[in-house]
């Protein structure tokens, strides 16, 4: 549909809400008076005209930026207008920040990019004669899914922007470019499906960082190496006498940091419910503390500095002590680079932030590894169902296998999840087997008990979450059963993105039974 029919067709079903056909000065009282079921449709409606002015914005600031290039000189659009360039002209359009500019004229260029090559003739500007590293009418560029997701509305140009942002351009070591692109496609388009599944703009940065270092896993040593080489820590102190600190983290250490402090204010954060009166007494105690979180986190920063290895991890860290526990799919050989560097990518588990073959390396020399052996759906093997509870190599094999709460939207991490049994013990004669739990956080652990939501699963099947009877969704429909994805972003390796007409990813699909190595410390503290 043409996009300022969809705009107009939008604030026509607007216009039906007469509370808020007011002064601007009236919408506050007349918003207020809309019912819950109005509030969430006009939401929507407003949300959708939001992101169809957002692309057309996007579209005409890549148009400004075609037509203000340093090659135009004084006479391009920009400079004709005062100014030096188009992002500083887009921003005194918008009245936005800088770094929303940016991003406008970046996704527009991108929707640009191989389906207007002679965007620059009204401008009166010869068009770019085709090359071989230019666009065509025949090739299609590889992010060429985001274009599309962007014309249907299925993306919004900040997510589109984070994705293209995350993956960089195709390239990888011992990849013709033909390949690479056809894989960035791919990774994108499975991007594109996650945006549409709910991922927020953090994550989907974030995932597009990881696939890239999957595809690229040599590229990501070199990455990790550059932001290690930029590791620093500034100190000062203002006019007043306050002491002021600026730390620019290596990636590994900021994980480890991550972990101490997820070690300590779990509890606070919506960690795993606490089985033994100690453990309660402790939470609560944490729980009333009246220092905020930033504070805690700084006091434990400073405990840490000042026990250094003299305490013990309890004096610091109370029950669990941290670590970065890395996921890596396959076993720990593999091919490495002239100076001896494993050439894979491991995962750390809580996040999924990809950690280069050195890191691997490593963290198994000092903390040796745990294999969990899977099939080739990415179902761990049963380690034993004699006890009640999860047992923790069960919860690790669960962590690999989910990658954190598996449900719908929500990131929080393995460590601090609930094993959860989708068969009720006392009625569905539930056991406590790997195939018939799940990872969930507190949070959404408490919905499904409390609210008549149940989980199911036939054999090695998708789980499937099936809404309790007569329950309506946002969009005022009957909710019906959804299925439940992990959130593991190594589960490409057996769920991968490519169709069968396509061709695998670089590292290849597991075998039946393949192991995933999880390095790192191998104590029980994922039994929560």
């Amino acid at each position: 549909m043409n996009i300022l029919t969809a705009m107009r067709e939008r604030l026509d079903r607007l216009a039906v809400f007469a509370e808020l056909d007011v002064e601007p000065s009236g919408l506050p009282s007349g918003a207020a008076a809309l019912s819950d079921a109005s509030v969430l449709e006009v939401l929507r409606e407003v949300t959708g005209i939001a992101n169809d002015a957002e692309r057309l914005q996007s579209v005409v600031a890549g148009v400004a930026a075609q037509r203000s290039k340093r090659e135009n000189g004084h006479s391009g659009l920009a400079a004709t207008q005062g100014h030096a360039s188009p992002v500083a002209l887009v921003q005194s359009i918008t009245g936005g920040t800088r770094a929303d500019a940016l991003r406008q004229v970046r996704v527009g260029q991108s929707l640009l990019d191989g389906a207007a090559p002679d965007a620059g003739a009204a401008s009166g500007a010869e068009p770019a004669p085709a090359t071989d590293d230019s666009p065509d009418a025949s090739r299609a560029p590889w992010h060429a899914p985001l274009q599309s997701a962007l014309w249907a509305g299925r993306l919004t140009t900040a997510q589109s922007d984070a994705i293209r942002g995350g993956l960089g351009e195709p390239s990888a070591e011992g990849v013709d470019p033909a390949s690479a692109a056809l894989a960035w496609s791919i990774a994108a388009e499975t991007l594109v499906d996650e945006a549409v599944a709910g991922a927020s703009v953090e994550e989907l940065r974030a995932r597009a960082r990881q696939l890239r270092d999957i595809l690229d896993p040599v590229g990501a040593e070199d990455r990790f190496q550059a932001r290690y080489e930029k590791r620093s820590l500034r100190t000062w102190i203002d006019q007043h006498g306050q002491h002021h600190g600026h730390i620019i983290f290596d990636d590994e250490m900021a994980l480890w940091l991550r972990s101490a402090f997820a070690a300590a204010l779990r509890p606070r954060r919506g960690g795993p419910r606490f089985i033994s009166d100690a453990d309660r007494a402790a939470a609560k105690e944490l729980s009333d503390d009246p220092r905020s979180n930033e504070q805690l986190e700084y006091d434990l920063f400073v405990d840490l500095i000042r026990a250094g290895a003299l305490a013990s991890a309890s004096d610091v860290f109370g029950a669990r002590q941290p670590g970065v526990r890395i996921v890596m799919v396959g076993d720990a050989s593999g091919p490495q680079d002239p100076i001896g560097r494993l050439i894979k990518t491991g995962h750390a588990e809580d996040g999924g932030d990809a950690l280069p073959g050195s890191v691997v390396d490593r963290t198994i020399c000092m903390n040796g590894t745990v294999t969990v052996t899977v099939d080739s759906g990415g179902n761990p093997l049963d380690v034993g169902h004699e006890q009640r509870l999860f047992t923790a190599k069960q919860r690790i094999a669960l962590a690999v296998r989910d990658g954190g709460c598996i449900a719908e939207g929500c990131r929080m991490p393995a460590s601090y999840c609930e094993a959860h049994h989708i068969d009720h013990v006392a009625a569905d004669n539930g056991r406590t087997d790997i195939d018939r739990g799940v990872l969930l956080c507190r949070f959404h652990h408490m919905q499904l008990h409390s609210n008549g939501w149940k989980i199911i699963r036939d054999g090695h099947g998708a789980f499937i979450l099936v809404p309790p009877f007569g329950h309506v969704g946002l969009d005022g429909e009957p909710a019906t059963p959804r299925v439940l994805r992990t959130k593991a972003p190594w589960a490409w390796a057996w769920d991968p993105p490519p169709p069968s007409d396509r061709p695998p990813w670089r590292e290849g699909r597991p075998r039946e039974g393949e192991a995933a190595t999880y390095a790192g410390q191998s104590d029980g503290a994922l039994a929560g």
